[in-house]
């Protein structure tokens, strides 16, 4: 397993090997289920779905964008992990927002030690700088749509679904290898019962009143239809935030196949504004209440819990993952107002229909004003930071 390793720079006796081949894939996607095993605010993601996420033939993101694996090894066993990668789509981007020319990306990052941590992001950068990389971004894993930066607030309790995990020396051993911060995410912890501060109230029925805007339910009969709306939303949304990558056709299928199951239509609304759509929010009952038990597999009888519980799922958190208002209403009323009303209307069906108590926002960029004080508006409180590091070559 010690084939093509590299040796690092430090003198602690670790290696760092490609990895090629499927016993040292599997020992990638295995290394946080030993490190975090005693850990109970870890949840264990569904490994099937972590061989897909770094599989060329089955994530569209390996169209715009590829990368390199690395374990770190001493004395035979396993004790990091890394990817090192490009994105074309990122490579294209505004620097004024963060990305453009010669910027690269680390992610997955695991580790035993800061010397193990230092001796990853030395061979990450190395791979980089060679394919004519300035600046390095991370933790990126894989994407902007994936799960970015490192927990650094928040270790009491975990995560909701599709967000991320880590030791908390983690932030510390990557700052110590001369990274800085270069944004902080947030994700704000909502009460749904009994209801929402007297001043949203007064918005959303300001609203209701207003003959221009509806808000409506996505029609899963009408999917892919359905999706394309929301996907042109969110590239439009969000084009102006820090970090913005945008969505490829390829990538929307995939995604959409993959959260079909978790798809609810009382859960997703788009308002229309003289019927156009103009705002959409998703929201997901948090799967990881359920998946915390797997141990990471489906198999051999986890995917029939699964599918029965995801015929009527209870949950006490529901999490919003993605939520956009059309840019040419940013910074107006009615922004503000549709974004409420989607939260609201949501709230109204969710908490008798999925008996949930908790509502979670996240990821939110602490550059994204417009955001912060509507989580603001409906009695948000910050439970959860993630820090995203930068380091100039």
């Amino acid at each position: 397993m010690t084939v093509g390793a590299i040796e690092s720079k430090d003198t602690t006796n670790i290696q760092i090997v490609p990895v090629e081949g499927k016993a040292l894939r599997r020992a990638f996607v295995d290394l946080p289920f030993r490190l975090y095993s005693h850990d109970e605010n870890w949840v264990p993601p569904l490994k099937s779905e972590v061989h897909d996420l770094l599989s060329p033939r089955r994530n569209p993101w390996f169209e715009h964008g590829r990368t390199h694996l690395l374990l770190a090894m001493r004395n035979g066993a396993v004790v990091g992990r890394i990817s090192a990668h490009i994105d074309d789509l990122a490579l294209a981007q505004p620097e004024k927002q963060g990305l453009g020319p010669g910027t690269g990306f680390w992610g997955f990052l695991e580790a035993d030690s800061a010397e193990t941590t230092h001796a990853l992001l030395d061979a990450a950068e190395s791979w980089l700088v060679v394919r004519g990389v300035s600046k390095i971004i991370g933790p990126f894993s894989l994407s902007y749509w994936d799960e970015i930066g490192l927990l650094v607030e928040g270790f009491d309790s975990p995560p909701t679904v599709m967000m991320g995990f880590n030791a908390r020396a983690y932030a510390s051993w990557v700052a110590s290898y001369g990274y800085v911060s270069v944004e902080d995410t947030h994700t704000y912890q909502v009460p749904l019962t009994p209801g929402f501060p007297d001043l949203c109230n007064k918005i959303v029925a300001a609203g209701e009143r207003n003959s221009r805007i509806r808000i409506r339910k996505v029609d899963r009969k009408k999917f892919a239809e359905e999706t394309a709306i929301i996907v042109g939303l969110i590239n439009d949304a969000w084009s102006s935030n820090w970090g913005f990558v945008p969505f490829t056709e390829a990538e929307v299928a995939h995604a959409a196949h993959k959260l079909k199951p978790l798809v609810f239509e009382s859960l997703i609304r788009i308002a229309e504004v003289d019927g156009t759509p103009a705002a959409f929010m998703m929201v997901l009952p948090d799967a990881n209440e359920r998946l915390r038990s797997f141990n990471g597999r489906l198999l051999p009888f986890n995917w029939v819990k699964l599918l029965l519980w995801l015929r009527k799922p209870k949950v006490d958190r529901l999490r919003v993952p993605l939520m956009g208002v059309a840019s040419e209403l940013h910074g107006t009323r009615l922004a503000s107002q549709l974004a409420l009303m989607l939260i609201e209307y949501i709230r109204r069906d969710a908490v008798p229909t999925f008996g949930a108590h908790t509502g979670e926002f996240g990821w939110v960029l602490k550059s994204n004003g417009s955001m912060l004080s509507i989580a603001d508006v409906v009695g948000g409180v910050i439970n959860k930071t993630y820090r995203i590091f930068e380091k100039r070559l």
